[in-house]
């Protein structure tokens, strides 16, 4: 029997990533890239306060989990976050031909550049992921903001 795996399967998988990312004391945005069928090459969270690393973003940590390909253009990049333009870059840079984003409401990152360079983008509009990045920037208000580069 052949199953299909869903943009919400996808999601959930990133959404746990967030989860762990919360529950370490980070901030919870969580990736996870996927070959074309569907299949987990890598996941990952931010791990930037955890790791005292500014470049452990959700997407790299995913990307790097996946180890190397020779050609990125059939993976799907799954984030609970409309992506960063750091982490839109590393799509660009390797050729994601698609990312699939939980929520751009909290925060509107470079997916719309990215589409207009040809990623094929889709927003989820996940209700879980905004209320758990809403709750998360009243919370932690200065993380959020050290976090998007917003000075004090």
């Amino acid at each position: 029997m052949i199953t299909m795996i869903t943009a919400e399967d996808m999601l959930t998988i990133a959404y746990e990533e967030a989860q762990l990312g919360l529950a370490e004391g980070g901030i919870p945005i969580g990736a996870a890239l996927f070959d074309s069928d569907g299949n987990l090459l890598g996941r990952g969270h931010n791990r930037r306060v955890q790791a005292g690393d500014p470049s452990l973003h959700a997407e790299t940590d995913a990307f790097r989990n996946a180890g190397r390909r020779r050609d990125y253009r059939d993976t799907i990049m799954v984030t609970t976050l409309s992506p960063c333009w750091y982490c839109s870059g590393l799509v660009r840079q390797f050729g994601i031909g698609t990312v699939l984003v939980g929520e751009a409401r909290t925060f509107q990152g470079g997916h719309e550049w990215l589409a207009a360079h040809g990623v094929s983008i889709t927003v989820l509009d996940n209700q879980k992921c905004v209320a758990m990045m809403t709750k998360f920037i009243a919370e932690r208000p200065e993380l959020w903001n050290e976090d998007i580069g917003v000075p004090e």
